[in-house]
């Protein structure tokens, strides 16, 4: 397989997701400590998990120990990182599919 701008392309989309999703796990770990403060909501560390995100909820939740007692975040996390590459590998193998068959 060659690498080409389109997977160069792809990984930058799905590094820059991870990152932002990182990110949001800070952003909580560091607002569960202050008393009074506005979290973020578990549905929005699922809905970017679900967005391409997994990898970087799951690496944010064991960088900085947040959400690892909660079993819902200890099973769906892994099988959404499934899903996340399964989806991304489909949309590449269309998207190649598609390119090589037209004559640039």
């Amino acid at each position: 397989m060659i690498i080409d701008e389109r997977f160069i392309y792809l990984l930058s989309l799905f590094l820059a997701i991870n990152f932002i999703a990182f990110l949001i796990i800070l952003i909580d770990k560091i607002k569960s400590t202050n008393t009074g403060s506005e979290r973020v909501s578990e549905g929005m560390m699922f809905f970017m998990a679900t967005a391409f995100g997994a990898l970087g909820v799951y690496l944010g939740m064991f960088v900085f120990k947040h959400k690892t007692r909660k079993w819902y975040f200890l099973v769906g996390i892994p099988l959404l990182i499934a899903q996340n590459g399964a989806l991304v590998y489909v949309i590449f193998m269309y998207f190649s599919q598609i390119y090589s068959n037209h004559n640039y």
